[in-house]
């Protein structure tokens, strides 16, 4: 897989635990890449309740895209 299908599934990813109404809850940079974690589901969101999920991105590109998606949640919690 090239670098930019890999980043382009990991941003789908991130994307895709976003749209279960989940929130970011930590991120963690290590020499491996970095460990995403999300929050379960919101209850009442009409989705299975489940459990936090981590997930690892390695690429920069999808590695900017969370540190984006963090901002956006906290500028979002301010409203």
């Amino acid at each position: 897989m090239s670098a930019c299908e890999s980043a382009w599934e990991e941003k789908r990813l991130l994307d895709r635990l976003l749209e279960e109404e989940r929130s970011i809850l930590d991120v963690r940079e290590d020499l491996d890449g970095t460990v995403v974690r999300f929050s379960a589901p919101v209850a009442g969101s009409g989705r299975h309740a489940s459990a936090p999920c981590l997930i690892r991105l390695q690429s920069a590109d999808a590695r900017k895209y969370v540190a984006n998606l963090v901002i956006l949640q906290i500028h979002a919690a301010e409203l």
